[in-house]
This record gives C-alpha cells, structure tokens and sequence, in this order.
C-alpha cells in the first residue's frame, strides 16, 4: 500500500468514531417508533400513547405508536428487537414480551440479551369482574359457583402469558378452582367479550374495565393491588376477600434494541426520567390506578430478570399453562 493511500485510510479510520459521537449527539434528528405489543384501546395503549406525547416533547421529535399485537406480545418485541439498533424504534414491553412468552413458546429473539431497557414505566394492579349474570356478587360466592361447576365458567385475559392471565392462573391455584381460559389479543377485546357475556369472568388491568364497573355492565369482586383502589373504594383486594398472599398487576418498561448506543440510551432515560414527573403523566397513571416505576437501566434489566425467576418458581408450583 503506497504511503498517500496508507494515510487516507488511517484518516477516515481516526474519524469514523468521530462522526459516531456526532450522530449521536445529534440523536434524535427525526420521528420515533414505539411499538406497542397489545391491540388498540387497551391498558398498554393508553399508557403508550400517553408516554409517546411526553416523550416527544422531552425529545424534541415525534414518538408515533404502531401496534403490532399478537402471539403474547412476541410479534411486537420481535419487531423491535429486529430493528437497527439506534433509538428509533422503541418497545413497551411487558412481563409477556420479555419472560413469559419467550419461557413458554420459540420466538426468534430472547427476552431479555436482545434489548437494552431504558427503564421501567409503570405497574397497573389487575382486577377479577363477572358478568352481572354470574350469580356471584362476592368472591367467596364465586369460588363457591366454581367449584359447585368445575370447569363450566370462562374467564378473559388479555392473552397468553399477558400478567392478567398469569394473575388468572394464580386465583384458581390459589382458591382451588377451574376455570377455562379464554386469551384475547389485549384487554379492549377482552372487555367486549366480557361485557357481552361470552365469557363469565375477567381478570384485567383495572384501567380496562373501570368504566364498565361504574356503568354496572360489571361487577367487580376483588382488586389485585397491596390496598384498595381509590376508584372503587368498596371493593376489597383479594387478601380481604379471603385469598391472601394475592397481589397481580402488569408492569410496564421501555426498551431499545440491544447494542443500541449507550448515549442514546442516555438520553432515553433522562427523557423518561421526565415523563415521569411531568403532571399531566402523573394524572393519566392515576386515572389508570397505575404506580411510577423507579428502576432505570441495570436496575430495570435485574427487576425483569428477578421476575422471569417468581414466573419459574410459579409455574412450578402451580403447574400453570402458558400456551395452548
């Protein structure tokens, strides 16, 4: 190699990282995806469209939500885990995009080495309803019909693998009943059907089903939080209705594909840093009975590994499904 082209190439090699640390402090230069792995109008849309908003003004771009529901929310994190790694393309994800669907099914990426989590978001409780049909009007009648017809009642999920189902499956370990399955692809269908009375009984995020509760198109029996919600303050949580040790709820965190920059990542977090103590942010998860989540980073990353680890030891104990 002649000494002019030596010293070109060694040139471009010095400012190749240059123009990295340029492009990402430039970061981000135009619109943002964030990939919700949940259909339309349920607890994770609502809650991705409202962080989507604040994100962008934290930003400076536009953050659009593009739901891709389906398979326990492997469609959608198998998206984003695909995706260049540059802060463009976003994830909310879920107990069931990260540790559970990938625990119970193949899906083409891993749960967790695929992604760099931004941090968590949220945790909204889940709620066990009936139909005003179910001749049930407290948990302990409930579980009374249940066991009187073993097998007979239906309940709703937002899906296989989704915290609802998995909350479902701990109340009928937990109370000694069988109920059959049904998985919806989110919470919104799932609500529809239960409002309808094609299926009996529903365990969901409470943000999905609240209005049908104060409309009377629900009945709610027992509530999935440590106390009860400030929305319905005389339904009792599952300990006062005589299931102790019962608490279910669905986090949420915010995710990159992995070998994302590390100050894009950065800048992720400050960002949702500020989403969450932005007030209008505040007031929507109060709307949803929903609590902010601290963990940022590495403390995100060991929270849902830490409960990928409960989720093993449920199974095992409980022998719970969590695929057809």
């Amino acid at each position: 190699m002649n000494p002019i082209r030596r010293a070109l190439m060694a040139a471009a090699i010095a400012v190749f990282p240059l123009s990295q640390a340029l492009a990402q402090d430039a970061y981000p230069s135009r619109p943002i995806l964030l990939v919700n792995p949940y259909a339309v109008g349920g607890p994770a849309d609502l809650l991705g469209r409202a962080l989507a908003k604040e994100l962008g003004d934290a930003l400076g771009q536009p953050v659009i939500v593009e739901n891709k529901a389906g398979g326990g929310a492997s469609i959608g994190a198998a998206f984003v885990a695909k995706a260049a790694p540059d802060g463009y393309t976003l994830l909310i994800g879920t107990a069931a995009a990260h540790t559970v669907t990938p625990a119970a099914t193949k899906v083409p990426y891993d749960g967790i080495a695929d992604f760099e989590f931004v941090g968590m978001v949220a945790n909204v409780p889940n709620i066990l309803t009936v139909h005003p049909s179910v001749p049930a009007k407290n948990l302990k009648e409930l579980i009374a019909l249940a066991k009187a017809q073993p097998g007979k009642l239906s309940y709703a999920s937002a899906g296989m693998g989704s915290s609802p189902h998995i909350g479902g499956e701990m109340f009928k370990h937990a109370a000694g009943v069988r109920l059959v399955h049904v998985p919806y692809r989110g919470a919104a269908p799932a609500a529809t059907d239960l409002v309808a009375g094609s299926v009996d009984v529903g365990m969901l995020n409470i943000s999905a089903v609240l209005p049908f509760i104060k409309a009377d198109r629900m009945r709610a029996l027992a509530y999935g939080g440590s106390k009860r919600s400030a929305d319905l303050p005389d339904v009792p949580t599952f300990a006062e209705a005589g299931v102790p040790g019962l608490e279910t709820g669905s986090w949420y965190s915010l995710a990159v594909p992995a070998r994302t920059p590390a100050a894009v990542v950065d800048k992720l977090t400050k960002a949702l840093q500020k989403v969450q103590s932005q007030p209008e942010f505040k007031k929507l998860l109060t709307a949803q009975n929903a609590e902010v989540m601290p963990q940022m980073k590495a403390q995100a990353t060991e929270y849902i590994r830490a409960d990928g680890k409960r989720l093993a030891e449920l199974v095992k104990v409980t022998g719970m499904k969590l695929q057809d």
